[in-house]
């Protein structure tokens, strides 16, 4: 088995096992189309070789494999700061709403002198 029949099997099971995650709503649908984007990208580069081939040669890089690890740590750098604004956003709703349950819970005190 070549590395690019085993590229193609795995960016397949990638996307099933993605696609399966959100099925069964153990991944959001919000994060999920950052992952079934990239498996979709790594599906056309498994069966077009060739391709990346090409895009480098357009990017001036020598070495074509180069240019999928540095899409890959781009993919990442996007991913975290996906993940980071979401936490971010997460941070703000835990907030007010300790700030609510603090102010509800005084009042009830305050009923209850």
């Amino acid at each position: 088995m070549s590395v690019y029949t085993l590229s193609i099997i795995f960016s397949i099971l990638f996307l099933l096992v993605i696609l399966d995650m959100v099925r069964r709503q153990k991944l959001k649908e919000q994060y999920s189309l950052l992952w079934i984007l990239f498996g979709i990208v790594l599906f056309i580069i498994s069966i077009n070789v060739k391709l990346v081939e090409v895009v480098a040669a357009m990017l001036g890089v020598l070495y074509a494999p180069a240019l999928i690890f540095l899409f890959g740590l781009l993919f990442c750098f996007v991913f975290i700061l996906h993940l980071t604004m979401v936490i971010s956003k997460l941070t703000d709703r835990v907030l007010r709403l300790s700030q609510a349950v603090a102010i509800m819970e005084q009042e009830r005190k305050l009923e209850n002198d």
